[in-house]
């Protein structure tokens, strides 16, 4: 895995001691084994310094969340929104006095 990324992760976690997060450029690697990364934290805030050990599987996914049915996914999967459509979205809702449940049940 690409340290680049590996210290982007890591700027997605809070300080334990002033709750700000990392930044990438504030993550030193120490290194790996396989898939488990040692990496040193600074605390851009507080300065804190914070040792990291983190188990990163390239090859499993993360599992899917979602409300769609099983096959709308495949209905969708080539839709494209264009700016048109985000335009035409924008001008119907400007006006609109409703809620979004009572838009959807007009339709």
């Amino acid at each position: 895995m690409e340290e680049g990324l590996i210290k982007k992760l890591l700027a997605s976690i809070k300080c334990s001691v002033c709750g700000r997060r990392y930044e990438a450029g504030n993550v030193s690697i120490l290194g790996h084994r396989q898939d488990t990364w040692y990496l040193r934290a600074q605390c851009p805030a507080c300065h804190a310094h914070s040792l990291v050990t983190a188990v990163v599987k390239e090859d499993s996914l993360p599992k899917l969340v979602t409300d769609l049915t099983e096959r709308e996914p495949r209905k969708f999967k080539d839709a494209v929104v264009t700016a048109d459509d985000v335009l035409d979205m924008h001008n119907a809702l400007k006006d609109f006095g409703g809620d979004l449940t009572e838009l959807l049940n007009e339709s």
